[in-house]
């Protein structure tokens, strides 16, 4: 079994020089057309029980190529692309490639105004969407549809001969993605085709992928992990599983997946990855490499799990990936994972407020050069110079840059980084510095508890430490018992307040912790329960056991909120579809924003099942009555 070797002192300069002879080859799209040319019948996607192949993928690439050419695609020029995960979204993605733009991807989930608003931000002249989503999107942009007919056979390279072939260097884009920004205003990230080729030769060098690998595709669209889900194996022949939404939200329906499909190498957001590192595991699994990241990594892997579990690190400004390292079973109680070294071609310092290293083992700002550095925010140059400067510790290469993550960490003795959480996020109550991922670290180790997040609530004009914690089973501890066990290992003023307990932790889709989703502290939600209402009409009875049932909870009471109980829009749109079914009213997921309870929502059925009578003929009335 081939895994992963972590970068040492020992193998640095192998390293470096792997990268060194890969960074030679030709753009990342060039490298794709190269396998379809020399291996057309090799599968590079795959579905359910569809296949796609490689001569496939170029020739409708070279079509998505073609027709983004004549409406002026070319270096430097975006377009976005609002696709479920599909065939057609990467081909579009390889296409624009190689017309020589630059792809932005958007993903369909997201609520129409934040799309429109990158839209604008990004100025893009053209948009690649889905007939039902164009008409809800269109506006000064020029929109196609996905590719439609039969797509042309293969000659090599597909329809190469017939594509106009842009100037395009290792300095022109070849992705922009989106990000939060702290302002409210999401804000674009530009990574270079040199940017990407780095990544992907390290990739491929580090976890030694060949054609015969298999990887998963489970990363949300509109993050950056889906860029390095796809290109490192699409430029060596490997082939790709995309894993449906159904899948990839679930950690257990995604470990079946995984072995079933044969995936001998995997990348899975961090909260997902936590609970498959203590699961259970076919001892003849194809799976070699589990990759996790996105968020702090607080579980440490069962002994004895058949592959190797890699975390890394690195913020969308530096193209996905910056440090790495291997985890094996747990060896220091009270800490959580390390987050690794710099992986070949990336240079991370930590330093201080006036940009000296600190000492090893001592806390400063995470700074990251090299190779990855990204070229900036889109169209924000104050930004761009305010978080990329220029590496003092450079001084004879003038244009290289530092970038600052605004993360904390600190060097071990061994070499390896620690993640300390942000600088805007560590806690200070009475007095006292707290991080947040030392409580979790502790408290995850309760048999209980399968997940866990803390952080810090308002509490009247104080703040209160609030814990948020996902069961590892139907029963929970008490308050005073999850108290206890952490007053065995922490000082009191650590020991959260209040116990929140969800079904699962809210993620963002670019897989980390969404803060602003997390509910706060009710009596419906916090440990060991709450006030509870039967519910009394039949919709009422209906509804709760419909909601007990998707959430894995014993009962829910009339005036529970759905969201506050953990629910989110997946299991909201399950909701929505069992609601429909059982009472044969029209409803939409905006009717369970607006209800939230089981009280108001059965109420909104009684009304609609009124209307809907009160709407028949007599006859039709008569016969629903009698049916």
């Amino acid at each position: 079994m081939n895994l992963y070797l972590p970068t040492t002192d020992r193998n640095v300069d192998a390293a470096e020089q792997n990268l060194e002879a890969l960074l030679r080859a030709p753009l990342v799209s060039d490298m794709v057309a190269t396998v379809a040319a020399t291996a057309p019948d090799f599968v590079a996607l795959s579905a359910g029980g569809a296949r796609l192949s490689y001569g496939q993928l170029i020739a409708a690439a070279d079509r998505w190529a073609i027709e983004l050419a004549l409406l002026g695609v070319g270096a430097d020029v975006p377009v976005a692309i609002c696709l479920e995960r599909s065939f057609a979204q990467i081909e579009a993605a390889l296409g624009v490639l190689r017309a020589g733009g630059a792809y932005l991807p958007l993903d369909p989930a997201w609520p129409a105004e934040r799309i429109r608003s990158v839209l604008e931000d990004a100025r893009v002249p053209v948009l690649i969407a889905a007939a039902e989503r164009a008409d809800e999107l269109s506006g000064r942009w020029v929109v196609l549809p996905p590719a439609a007919g039969p797509i042309p056979p293969a000659t090599g390279a597909g329809c190469a001969t017939q594509l106009p072939r842009a100037a395009v260097g290792r300095d022109n884009l070849a992705y922009v993605i989106y990000t939060s920004g702290s302002t409210g205003t999401p804000k674009g990230v530009e990574i270079t085709h040199g940017n990407l080729l780095s990544l992907v030769a390290w990739h491929r060098d580090a976890f030694q992928v060949v054609a015969r690998d298999r990887a998963s595709h489970v990363a949300g669209l509109g993050f950056d992990a889906a860029v390095w889900e796809i290109w490192p194996y699409l430029t060596c022949g490997a082939s790709i599983a995309l894993a449906d939404d159904g899948i990839r939200t679930s950690p257990e329906q995604l470990r079946h997946w995984l072995v079933d499909e044969r995936i001998s190498i995997a990348f899975v957001p961090t909260p997902l990855a936590e609970p498959l590192l203590t699961s259970p595991w076919p001892a003849d699994t194809a799976l070699r490499v589990l990759l996790t990241g996105g968020d702090t990594l607080h579980v440490w892997p069962d002994a004895g799990l058949p592959f190797a579990v890699v975390n890394n690190y690195g913020p969308t400004e530096c193209t996905v990936v910056a440090t790495s390292a291997t985890v094996g079973p747990r060896h220091a109680a009270d800490k959580v994972p390390a987050i690794g070294r710099p992986i070949a071609g990336t240079q991370v310092h930590i330093l201080d407020t006036r940009l000296r290293p600190v000492p090893t083992g001592e806390i400063g700002e995470i700074f990251i050069g090299g190779r990855g550095v990204g070229r900036g925010y889109r169209h924000q140059p104050a930004l761009t110079a305010e978080k990329f400067i220029p590496d003092p510790f450079r001084r004879g290469d003038p244009g290289a840059r530092l970038y600052r993550t605004g993360d904390l960490g600190c060097r071990l003795a061994n070499g390896q980084i620690a993640f300390h959480g942000r600088a805007d996020d560590q806690l200070k109550l009475r007095g006292y510095r707290i991080e947040p991922d030392e409580i979790s670290a502790v408290l995850n180790r309760h048999p209980a508890i399968a997940q866990s997040f803390v952080t810090a609530r308002p509490n009247g004009r104080d703040k209160q430490l609030v814990a948020y914690v996902v069961m590892a089973g139907r029963a929970g501890p008490t308050t005073p018992e999850l108290r206890d066990f952490l007053a065995l290992s922490l000082p009191d003023y650590m020991v959260p307040a209040v116990f929140v307990q969800l079904r699962c932790l809210p993620l963002t889709t670019s897989g980390k912790v969404d803060r602003t989703a997390l509910p706060a502290p009710t009596a419906a939600n916090t440990l060991p329960g709450t006030p509870y209402r039967v519910p009394e009409t039949a919709v009422e009875q209906r509804l709760a056991g419909i909601l007990a049932e998707l959430l894995a909870v014993e009962r829910v009471g009339a005036d529970d909120n759905f969201f506050l109980l953990g629910g989110h829009s997946l299991l909201g749109t399950q909701l929505v579809m069992r609601a429909r079914e059982t009472f044969s009213v029209d409803l939409a997921l905006r009717d369970l924003f607006e209800t939230q309870t089981v009280t108001k929502l059965a109420a909104l059925i009684e009304q609609r099942l009124v209307e809907s009578v009160a709407a028949m003929s007599d006859d039709e009335a008569q016969r629903s009555l009698t049916s």
